[in-house]
């Protein structure tokens, strides 16, 4: 016999976004390090094009930030998300779970919280693990060289 089944609904289920705890916001983020890639913005469009460039505080390894407390101090660009903001924020990879669910999805089935283990998002090929180039090792004036598409792809459900 297997253990205890839950009849319990996931808070991301039953809370709206701006209803959870800052604990469970935190915890919506699947580590995927897509929203930390350096975006240029067309001027006449206003398009935004996602690169391969890491920002500079990312950890290609882990796919998370190395300074997540103080990351808006060290890098003033770097945008908070909230409830309220995630409208505005156009970028947000639609495999983001946070959109996801702003926009009426469930989580998929590599989301750490749904897997139970950190390693999925990068074992389905979510993340940017072996992506990337670092910040620093690419000039300004070529990063629209390092266009990609990938990171605005949906993924596997």
């Amino acid at each position: 016999m297997n253990g205890p089944v839950s009849d319990e609904l996931p808070f991301w289920k039953t809370k709206r976004l701006g209803d959870m705890t800052r604990a469970e916001w935190e915890s919506l983020c699947d580590g995927c390090g897509r929203c930390c890639l350096l975006k240029l913005e067309d001027e006449d469009t206003g398009e935004i094009y996602a690169t391969d460039v890491a920002c500079r505080l990312l950890d290609e390894g882990t796919c998370r930030c190395t300074d997540y407390e103080n990351r808006q101090a060290v890098i003033p660009s770097c945008v908070k998300l909230t409830p309220q903001r995630l409208d505005e924020l156009s970028w947000l990879p639609p495999s983001c779970a946070y959109r996801r669910l702003q926009e009426g999805a469930d989580l998929p089935w590599w989301h750490p919280l749904v897997s139970g283990t950190a390693e999925s998002v990068h074992l389905a090929g979510m993340s940017v693990r072996g992506r990337t180039v670092r910040e620093a090792d690419v000039p300004e004036e070529d990063l629209e060289d390092r266009i990609v598409d990938w990171p605005l792809c949906l993924g596997p459900d």
